[in-house]
Order: C-alpha cells, then sequence, then structure tokens
C-alpha cells in the first residue's frame, strides 16, 4: 500500500468505526433501475465532517472487516489515444476499456463502459484470473469478448495509465441511493512512464434512484458548498501524465481539483 492510502486509513478509522456495517451482497440488493449519477471533488480535509454528518443514516458496506477496499484499474487505448479524444472532444457516444481487480476479494473482471448518445452508461464485465491483469488482452476470452463488443481492434490496444485507490461505500437506510468515496487516487501511466498524485481530493459519485430525489448526502454537500462536478479518472489521470494529450477542456477542471487540493 502506498503512504497516501495508509495516511487514508489512519484519518479516518475512527469515523468509520460509528457506522452500522453491511455486507457486499447486501449491498447488491440497492437496485437503482432508474438512476441518476452525480460525482462531486471535495478535498479530503473534508472528509471527516462530510463522514460525520452522515453516519446516522447510511450503512456502510465492509468486508472481511474493513471498510476501505483497494481498487486496482489498468486502462487500454490505442496508441494515439483514441478512447480518451473521443472523450475531450465531447462525443456522445463512447467506450472505455479496463481491466478492474477488487483487491480485497480479488475478484478481477475485463470490462467495456459503453456511454451513448442520451448520456446512459452501460457497463458490461467477464471475470479473469487476477493473475491476467498485465497480460488480459492475450488470453483468447477476453479477444473474443473485445471482438464481439468493442469497435477497436486489439492490435491497436496498448496499457495506457494504471491507477490505484480505496473505496468506502455507503447506501442509506431506504436502499434507494449508492454511494462511493474513492480515496488516495494515484495514477501511473505505462507508456510515458510518469505518475500523479491526487491524494488531497477525495472523488465521490452518488448513484440515487430517479423517483426519490431526496439525498442526505447531497444536502450536506451542498451545505458544504461542494457543487457536482463530472469526472472522469482515465481522462483526469491521462491529462496529467501524458504531455502529448490534448487537454484544453479539461483546464477548466484541473484548476478547480487544484483548488480543492489546496483546501
Amino acid at each position: 500500500m502506498n503512504t497516501a492510502l495508509s495516511d487514508v486509513r489512519a484519518d479516518l478509522d475512527g469515523i468509520l468505526s460509528h457506522f452500522h456495517t453491511i455486507t457486499l451482497e447486501d449491498i447488491k440488493q440497492v437496485r437503482l433501475m432508474s438512476r441518476v449519477d452525480q460525482k462531486y471533488i471535495i478535498p479530503r480535509t473534508m472528509l471527516p465532517q462530510l463522514l460525520d454528518s452522515l453516519y446516522g443514516g447510511y450503512h456502510m458496506q465492509s468486508i472481511d472487516g474493513e471498510a476501505l477496499a483497494n481498487y486496482h484499474t489498468l486502462y487500454f487505448d490505442t496508441a494515439d489515444l483514441s478512447m480518451y479524444t473521443v472523450h475531450h472532444n465531447r462525443k456522445l457516444n463512447r467506450q472505455k476499456l479496463r481491466i478492474r481487480c477488487y483487491q480485497s476479494t480479488q475478484a478481477t473482471f475485463f470490462e467495456i463502459k459503453n456511454k451513448n448518445n442520451k448520456g446512459r452508461t452501460n457497463k458490461t464485465r467477464i471475470k479473469v484470473s487476477p493473475d491476467l491483469f498485465y497480460t488480459c488482452l492475450q488470453h483468447e476470452e477476453v479477444q473474443s469478448y473485445l471482438s464481439k463488443n468493442s469497435p477497436y481492434a486489439i492490435e491497436r490496444l496498448l496499457p495506457q495509465l494504471e491507477n490505484e485507490f480505496q473505496r468506502i461505500t455507503l447506501a442509506n437506510y431506504g436502499m434507494t441511493e449508492r454511494v462511493t468515496i474513492d480515496l488516495g487516487i494515484h495514477f501511473h501511466n505505462r507508456q510515458t512512464g510518469l505518475d500523479a498524485d491526487l491524494s488531497p481530493v477525495a472523488v465521490i459519485e452518488v448513484k440515487s434512484d430517479a423517483n426519490n430525489p431526496s439525498s442526505d448526502i447531497k444536502k450536506q454537500l451542498l451545505n458544504m458548498r461542494i457543487h457536482p462536478k463530472r469526472m472522469s479518472k482515465y481522462c483526469i489521470g491521462t491529462v496529467l501524465t501524458n504531455p502529448k494529450a490534448k487537454r484544453n477542456r479539461f483546464k477548466t477542471k484541473l484548476r478547480y481539483i487544484e483548488r480543492m487540493s489546496q483546501m
């Protein structure tokens, strides 16, 4: 575990112990058929205050007694960053390819995320062995899955951006809302060799039932003067670690992250 992730655990262990815990299987029961997703970026220094305000209304996922789950992700793209560029240019139909290991359980999946012109995201995935994390594109099952579900030829794909972070997962007592809080985010670019660290901020995603707009965490974030902010970890990590990547449309977001990092 890197130093940033160790610091996260030291800062939050006491606060997280207040929450009523539920299991991964319990979290899966939060079925959001008509879903609204919103992301927020907050200074890590504000996270204790936010969590302290929520423990009376939210369950916290715990796996083997651990609230902080370790994630390890590797994104794939073409040499000229086709998928990144499509996102940067605000094309509505786009795709991302990645392998993700949920290190608490070692469950590992090759995932395809599609976003359509109505803003809806659809994620499909297949389970693979954790031993294939860096070599999954050589695996016959992954190759077959890609050929059926992606317009990108496998021979064009390269491992681009690697990231690690820890995630806290919450569900409200009504089980109509799921919240993920990503901490200690660190990027490593497999092509440029450059690293970037976002551990001074936390990235929050709130997935709510569209038919039940009331949300304690959204109200609390508003009280803290934190407003929704779209963010793709792949795009931000790429622009921070690849000097050749287009960046004009991400400059405002980068300045916002910098401000949050200094609070």
